[in-house]
């Protein structure tokens, strides 16, 4: 199973913290349900296993499907979450939970507007690609369309609101009342165990991919597949739901991608997959470049140039291209201005020119001896 043991145990008579709300996993879920809890006025702990959170959503486009949106209306599309959980069911072939999958579609539009106008995330409908299994264009995303951008824009948001979010700790206990859970036992990269008293526990831990056990257990078609996650994505969460004897649903359930570029590890989009890539042409239609020369001797700096002209001639070439060239400017450290001189000079001889008397040239001559 998991690396450490994870147990449902009876509450403490006390614990370390007092919280109202705790989220264990600080991934895009975990963000958002701490910004939400946030606003309703509840004291909120998040914590999450890494250093910073990133999690799986780091990994991701981080692109958030939602329908009936002021983002599509804005770019003319016509979707209602009514279509999206029909794409989602027909996708499924009606095998999901049709009240989830209501409350999904309904809300997600609702999150995505909310995400935009109260913490200033700024989120666009991507309009150029189709996405599989969608009738509509109804994915979003923040500009750089990746989802390092929006677990940063994210955490920015609960930094800006003062929520709590302890990293390097890695939740282990929870405790139960035999009517609701009272509490979580989390440890630090010290080993130590902290105890964390909570109204509410919401995990936001994701799945168990990165559990190869629970993988072959669950999911034995796929048991050496190619792992593309967040390897902190150990299953804790069914260790917890087996100690509350909870309900388990679909944990045979998955999706297969191609979009991996092995063993690079690069993620490749589905606009790629789908469409195929459009690599620019090697040799643009115009370029411009601008070259200095220097050298401090004159003679040196000609032969430098000529060899500067003959390799921008020698791509010319290989490349099939013209060249075209112009000297713009130009310096010399001893360059005589005869205009100057020869006015300098005639000026000198209307004035008559300074007269020296034999002191003044005795002390011409010792300053001589000192050059």
């Amino acid at each position: 199973m998991t690396q450490n043991p994870i147990e449902v145990r009876s509450p403490l008579e006390g614990y370390d913290i007092q919280c109202d709300t705790l989220i264990i996993g600080a991934g895009a879920c975990g963000l958002v349900a701490s910004l939400a809890a946030h606003e309703q006025g509840q004291s909120v702990l998040v914590v999450e296993r890494d250093v910073i959170p990133r999690g799986s959503t780091a990994l991701s486009a981080g692109l958030i499907p939602a329908a009936g949106t002021k983002f599509q209306h804005e770019a003319g599309i016509t979707d209602s979450p009514e279509i999206f959980a029909a794409d989602i069911q027909h996708k499924a072939k009606n095998e999901n939970d049709q009240a989830i999958v209501d409350l999904l579609a309904e809300n997600a539009g609702k999150v995505i507007e909310w995400l935009a106008e109260t913490h200033d995330l700024a989120f666009s409908v991507v309009t150029d690609f189709d996405y599989p299994g969608h009738s509509h264009r109804r994915m979003h995303g923040l500009p750089t369309r990746s989802g390092a951008e929006l677990i940063d824009a994210l955490r920015t948001a609960c930094e800006t609101a003062e929520i709590d979010i302890i990293c390097e700790r890695h939740a282990q206990h929870l405790y139960f009342d035999g009517h609701k859970i009272t509490g979580a036992s989390v440890i630090g990269p010290d080993g130590q165990s902290e105890t964390i008293a909570c109204q509410k526990l919401i995990l936001a831990c994701n799945g168990f991919g990165g559990n190869r056990a629970l993988v072959a257990q669950h999911m034995p078609d796929i048991h050496d597949a190619l792992w593309f996650g967040h390897d902190g994505n150990q299953g804790e969460a069914i260790d917890w739901a087996n100690g509350l004897d909870a309900q388990l649903k679909h944990l045979g359930a998955y999706q297969g991608h191609g979009n991996v570029a092995h063993p690079h590890g690069i993620l490749i989009t589905w606009a790629v997959i789908t469409e195929g890539g459009i690599a620019p042409n090697v040799v643009p239609n115009f370029a411009e470049s601008f070259y200095y020369v220097r050298h401090p001797n004159a003679g040196v700096l000609a032969t430098l140039w000529d060899r500067v002209i003959a390799a921008a001639e020698a791509a010319a070439l290989g490349t099939g291209t013209t060249l075209e060239y112009e000297i713009i400017h130009g310096n010399h450290s001893v360059l005589p201005n005869e205009v100057l001189a020869k006015r300098a000079y005639d000026h000198l001889l209307a004035l008559g020119g300074p007269r020296y008397d034999e002191a003044d040239q005795r002390f011409a001559h010792e300053i001589a001896k000192t050059l």
